[in-house]
Formats: structure tokens, sequence, C-alpha cells
């Protein structure tokens, strides 16, 4: 007899809350969602938030106009989290609290931790940096230098936040400034992830936090940079202006490449490569990079954040508005049992199939989703 509560509604209006409180980075940043229903590969256009600059205004003078955001980001919709999982009668006689206890709950965490993973990732288009690739942070010092660049880039002083990996974390949480962590977020998952303020910073701890493997390129020390800003261009997905710089080894014989990702100096500028490239041909390669350069480059000096330990743990400290969360409802399948439920910015697909075939039946778990770079000023790398 099948059991009247384990229905593709009820079970999808449950998902949302625990997916909602196991949720780190996306409930840290920007969100854009619509209740038009979309598909994997679609690209949804979404408005940057403005950011303006307050004026002294002088009596007898003229205001000073400042130009609203007028270039949207284009997310393209290629991420869909599943979890599939064969549910025979058992399962499906099961009571709704037991059900969600040992299969929905352990579903909707796994789909958690790769919606934090992808986020997270974003970090590999941010161009600043502070700390040592390799060394896993153990002091205050690195918040404190990141407070600094993001202060030099303008980001707002309110909604400050840096997400650490679990090494990191342990370090810090033994920090007297860190142990206070009365200042938490409004869901579970951020009340357990907080690591308490400092340094005008909600810090927390993510699994999620990635390790960028830097291009094979990135082990040289021998390497120069030509660039003329004459050929600077726009990407037409993020409305972002970047170089093009022509990287040469002095040697002439790598064949190594870069990874989107990979941070270097150009006589002592911070850029980011925003593009895979290479491999290199007699030790030369062109290299998009980002944030444009402002004036030509001949013979500048690069230095390879990676070069000695070919890998950083992309710890981040962000402001809000440096990033967002892109959600759109999927279709419920038809044919089969199916319900899509949405609060919060937030959706979560629930899909029943039998398969004649070989008589089993399969319940489905799916979210779509896409993540996006709107201010890489408002973000700071924090190397480990």
């Amino acid at each position: 007899m099948s059991n009247q509560f384990l229905t593709a509604k009820r079970i999808a209006q449950e998902a949302l809350p625990i997916l909602a409180d196991h949720l780190v980075f996306p409930n840290l940043i920007y969100r854009d969602h619509s209740d038009d229903f979309a598909k994997q590969g679609d690209t949804i256009q979404v408005r940057r938030p403005n950011v303006f600059d307050a004026k002294s205004f002088t009596d007898g003078n003229e205001i000073a106009l400042q130009d609203l955001n007028q270039f949207p980001v284009y997310v393209k919709m290629d991420q869909i989290a599943d979890v599939s999982v064969q549910v025979s009668s058992a399962e499906m006689a099961l009571s709704f609290d037991d059900f969600q206890r040992t299969i929905l709950e352990p579903a909707i965490l796994a789909l958690a931790e790769k919606i934090n993973e992808d986020g997270l990732r974003l970090a590999e288009q941010v161009p600043y940096w502070v700390g040592t690739a390799g060394q896993t942070p153990s002091e205050l010092a690195p918040i404190a230098e990141a407070m600094r660049t993001m202060d030099v880039n303008k980001a707002p002083q309110s909604k400050r936040r840096a997400v650490w990996d679990p090494y990191a974390n342990v370090n810090l949480l033994q920090l007297n400034a860190l142990v206070d962590a009365g200042q938490s977020g409004s869901t579970a998952t951020l009340r357990q992830s907080a690591m308490g303020r400092v340094y005008n910073f909600e810090n927390y701890m993510s699994q999620g936090v990635g390790t960028h493997q830097a291009g094979s390129f990135a082990n040289l020390n021998d390497v120069s940079a030509v660039v003329s800003v004459s050929n600077n261009a726009v990407d037409g997905a993020t409305g972002f202006t970047y170089s093009v710089a022509q990287l040469s080894s002095d040697e002439g014989s790598s064949t190594g490449d870069l990874k989107k990702g990979d941070l270097l100096l150009i006589d002592g500028g911070q850029y980011v490569v925003i593009e895979d490239c290479g491999p290199a041909a007699a030790g030369m390669l062109d290299a998009k990079l980002y944030p444009a350069m402002k004036a030509d480059v001949v013979d500048g000096v690069v230095e390879f954040v990676d070069e000695v330990s070919q890998a950083h743990v992309m710890n981040l400290a962000f402001h809000e508005r440096a990033f967002a969360f892109v959600t759109r409802p999927l279709d419920p399948g038809r044919g089969v049992e199916s319900y899509t439920a949405q609060a919060q910015g937030l959706t979560v697909r629930v899909s029943f199939g039998y398969d004649l075939t070989t008589k089993r039946q399969t319940m489905s778990i799916d979210t779509l989703y896409g993540f996006a770079t709107l201010y890489p000023e408002l973000a700071c790398q924090i190397l480990g």
C-alpha cells in the first residue's frame, strides 16, 4: 500500500528549508531569482546592483551625477545538482519523519555541499590576494591585509564576509579575536559555521573552499610580459575589460600552459588569468588578464603566485555584492509524479519514476542554479 504522505509535493516542500539551512556561501551573497521556469544551458540576464560614491555638495554648485550600472551579467544556468536514488516499497512505507531522517536530509546535504563548492570556485575570477600560496593562515595579519585591500578598492564597510577552509578554520579559532561566535547568520548552518567577527568581517567555515591547481607555465621564474593596451577588449558575458599579455620565458623551451584562475604579478601589479591558455610555443603564450592594464608594458617582470607550491587554497573575503547566486525553477517532469517547490530564492524539484524493464522506482531531487561574479573589486583571496 502506497504511503499517502510520501508525495513529490510534500517531499519538495520539506526539502526547501533543509537546503536553506545547509547552504553557506549562497546565503552570504546577492541572489537573483524569478518564478520563470528554466532548463540547463539557458542563459539568464542578471542586472548588477548599483554601487555609488557619496559626494560632498556645496550650496550653489551642481550635483555630481553618477551613472547607473547598465551592463548586465549573462549567467549560464549550467549547474544541476542532483541526487537520484532507488526507493523500494520498504522505503516508501516509512513514516515521513523516518524518510526525512534516513533519505531526504542526507540527499539535501549532498546538494548543499555541491552548491557551496561550485560557488566558492568564483574565487578563481578574483585578481586580488593576500597571504602565501601553500601556507595555511594562522594569524590575524592576512585578515587585516584583506581588509586593507577591500578598503583600497572602496568596498562598502557593511556585509563583509570571509569563508575559510577547515585547516585555516582550526588555526583561526585558536586566536582570541575569533573565539566569540556570537555574531552569526540567520540559518542553522551559518550559526554552526560562524567563527565570529573580526576586522569588520563575519567569518565562516566551509568544506567547499577549493584549491586552485596552477598551470605548468606558472612554475617558471624567468618570464617577462609585453602588453599593448590597444588590444584591451571587453568580455561579452561579464562586461569586464581585460588585457592580452604576451608572456615569454627566457629559456624559450617551455610548452607549459596557464589555467583560468592562475595569479601573477606584472611589475608588482596583481592580475588573474581569466581563460585557460597554452600550451606555450617555444616558451611564449598569450594570456587574457584581469583587470585590464592602463598603460603599455614592455619587458615587464612576471612573478607567479604558485611558482613554488603549484597550488593554493582559495579562502575568500568578500562583500555581499561581489557575487551572485542565480536560481530558476525546473519544469516539473512530464508523465511522472513531479513537483517543483520554491521559496527564499531557492528551488527544489522532486520526481518519481518507474522503470518497467527493471521494475525499480527512482526518486530524483535536483535544483538548477548558476553563479556569477558581479564586482571582483569587492573580493580578495586569502591564500592557503
